[in-house]
Order: structure tokens, then C-alpha cells, then sequence
């Protein structure tokens, strides 16, 4: 009679784990575009150049390279691996439970 209780904990855990992740993603994103409004705000007001700001290399740089790890935060958080992903996944478990199969025949 536990069993059952204990698959129900285990997949509450998980999905208590996974509720964290994507909170995490979240408060990522948030001061992702909290901070770049800033920095945008800050050069474009304060620097006395104005526009010509946006022709600077380094206004994109913090905004690129940190949104390229904000990418992979989503990748993980919201489990979006394009290359192993549960499809894959399955197809590789399928694939060698066959070999295994013929192996033993």
C-alpha cells in the first residue's frame, strides 16, 4: 500500500523541483531586462552623445552575451534541448532494447 504514496511524493518532488527551475528562469529574466534598461537608460542620457550610443559596440555585448545565457537558462529550465530531447530520448531506449534483443537470439 505505500508504493503507491511513494511514486505520489517522488512526483511531487519533481514537480516541485522543475516549479523552481522555472521560477529561477523567471527572476533571471527580470533582472536580465532590469539591468539592459538601465545601462541602455544610463549611456543614452547621461553619456551627452544621445543617439550616436547606439552604434557602439559595447552597448550589445552585455545584452548579447547575457542573453545568450539566458537562452540556455530557458533551454534548461523549461527542458527544451532540441538535440536529446525526450523524442530522442525514447528512440535511443527503443533502438537499443532491439539490439538487445537480436543480440540474445
Amino acid at each position: 500500500m505505500k508504493e503507491p504514496n511513494i511514486y505520489r511524493e517522488d512526483a511531487y518532488e519533481k514537480a516541485r523541483k522543475r516549479v523552481e527551475e522555472e521560477k529561477g528562469f523567471y527572476r533571471h529574466l527580470t533582472i536580465y531586462i532590469i539591468i539592459n534598461v538601465l545601462i541602455l537608460f544610463i549611456n543614452t542620457n547621461f553619456d551627452g552623445q544621445g543617439f550616436k550610443n547606439w552604434f557602439q559596440w559595447h552597448l550589445y555585448v552585455t545584452p548579447v552575451l547575457w542573453g545568450i545565457g539566458l537562452f540556455f537558462h530557458w533551454m534548461k529550465a523549461f527542458h527544451k534541448n532540441p538535440f536529446f530531447n525526450s523524442d530522442w530520448e525514447e528512440r535511443k531506449i527503443k533502438k537499443i532494447l532491439e539490439e538487445e534483443e537480436r543480440n540474445r537470439k
